[in-house]
């Protein structure tokens, strides 16, 4: 028999804790003192004791601890409740990940706002880049008045790269072009759509355009022409762990040329694959990667039979992506029936566009 201070030294555990397991019927002591009130516990309670200490440790519930121990020398019930904690740790500590990305953005958003009243930044950019980058994003800007954050374009400006981003929840697009000079901190910004729609009316009219965001507001000129804005006051969500990683294990890339997709893809010649939403009908591009590294558009039989290796996407959608991306050869990342299509350029991970999948 061991007392409780020698139980408590060989388990890790306290003899309070000892005291409280024993209260609360997980680690009842094989004989108390009647005088005394002493407890004594066996050989054996010793290895239960060592394992309540573990299962402490990890934050093991205490109705499970209970469950654990009582069931011991059979171990299966230990071993299942603990994948099933194993399980319950990983998400959340997803879910904390999740919710920190979330606090820095808004942590970010407040020094953000700080600068933009404070200082302003000037950046000098190619006209055509700017069009270019413009056109890449602004088919994908949100029209759902029940969202306003996604009524705009997000712009991030750093010391050598601008990027675009834009959504509505069903597609994302997102471009990156490098500035000839960027003059003050780095700064971000959501702009409404209509001054995008403006800037690129004007911008192929010189060689340069210059951005301005500061306390009076956004601007962009150029010679002949000047269009103000003031910021959105919305949140723009975190759009990054959404983007492809080039090489990441798993990717199953192909390469096509955008005018033989844009003609598979015409009416009458593509399958015709539709699906309702929101009482609206949408037509339905299938994709389908084949044995010989091409991609095919495939119909509702062959989406059945191997939805596994199929991407359904709208086709409208699509086809503006491949239109934002300008033509030539494109890469298509198809990985699988649950993640976004990728639409982008060859050697290119500034600039792509996803496409929401559509589940069979």
């Amino acid at each position: 028999m061991h007392s409780i201070g020698e139980t408590a030294r060989a388990s890790g555990l306290t003899t309070s804790a000892l005291r409280f397991y024993d209260s609360a019927g997980v680690l009842v002591p094989a004989a108390v003192d009647p005088h005394t009130g002493y407890r004594w516990y066996a050989a054996s309670q010793l290895r239960a004791a060592r394992l309540l200490a573990g299962l402490r440790r990890v934050g093991l519930p205490l109705a499970e601890i209970t469950e654990t121990v009582r069931a011991l020398p059979d171990v299966t019930v230990a071993r299942r409740l603990l994948d099933v904690h194993l399980r319950r740790l990983q998400d959340g500590l997803a879910d904390a990940r999740r919710e920190l990305s979330r606090i820095h953005a808004l942590l970010d958003a407040e020094e953000n706002r700080t600068i933009m009243t404070t200082t302003t930044t000037h950046v000098t950019v190619d006209a055509a880049a700017l069009a270019d980058a413009l056109d890449a994003v602004r088919f994908a800007v949100g029209t759902d008045p029940e969202i306003p954050a996604l009524a705009g374009v997000h712009v991030e400006v750093s010391a050598d790269t601008v990027r675009f981003a834009a959504t509505d929840r069903y597609r994302m697009a997102v471009a990156e072009l490098v500035p000839t000079a960027v003059d003050g901190p780095a700064v971000t910004v959501l702009v409404p759509g209509g001054f995008v729609t403006g800037v690129r009316s004007q911008v192929d009219r010189n060689p340069t355009a210059e951005l301005a965001f500061g306390p009076d507001g956004v601007d962009a000129s150029a010679p002949g022409w000047r269009i103000t804005t003031d910021p959105l006051d919305h949140d723009f969500p975190d759009y990054r762990p959404l983007l492809p990683v080039r090489g990441a294990e798993g990717r199953r890339q192909v390469t096509v040329d955008a005018t033989e997709l844009r003609r598979a893809l015409e009416p009458g010649r593509a399958p015709a694959v539709v699906r309702e939403h929101l009482g609206v009908t949408h037509p339905v591009a299938v994709l389908a990667a084949t044995d010989d590294g091409t991609v095919e558009c495939v119909d509702e039989a062959a989406w059945h039979a191997a939805p596994d290796r199929c991407v359904a996407v709208n086709r409208e959608f699509l086809l503006q992506a491949v239109a934002a991306a300008g033509g030539g050869q494109l890469v298509l990342d198809l990985d699988g029936p649950i993640r976004p299509l990728a639409v982008r350029l060859p050697d290119d991970d500034r600039s792509c566009s996803l496409l929401m999948p559509i589940r069979h």
